[in-house]
């Protein structure tokens, strides 16, 4: 399974929680519709369909340690020998 890079996730969820607080002060069409297209890219890197879940994986996914592979996960599990690829 491909994991989402965590700095672009971060990146997403900051623009999220951003344009959420600018329609929450002054409703924008404009800032609705980057708000929509946000949410959207949300919720496919995170392989939901609903905002809510997308940003509740998400800061799963950050909370997680960055080194290794997710807890419970072993290389052989995911298919590879746990050999390096490096030549």
């Amino acid at each position: 399974m491909l994991v989402p890079d965590p700095k672009a996730v971060r990146q997403l969820l900051t623009r999220y929680a951003t344009l959420r607080i600018a329609q929450a002060e002054r409703h924008s069409p404009a800032a609705a519709r980057e708000l929509e297209d946000v949410s959207y890219t949300l919720c496919v890197m995170m392989a939901t369909s609903g905002i809510d879940e997308a940003i509740a994986r998400a800061d799963a996914l950050l909370v997680r340690p960055v080194t290794g592979p997710a807890p419970g996960r072993t290389p052989e599990a995911d298919g590879g020998s746990g050999l390096s690829l490096a030549v």
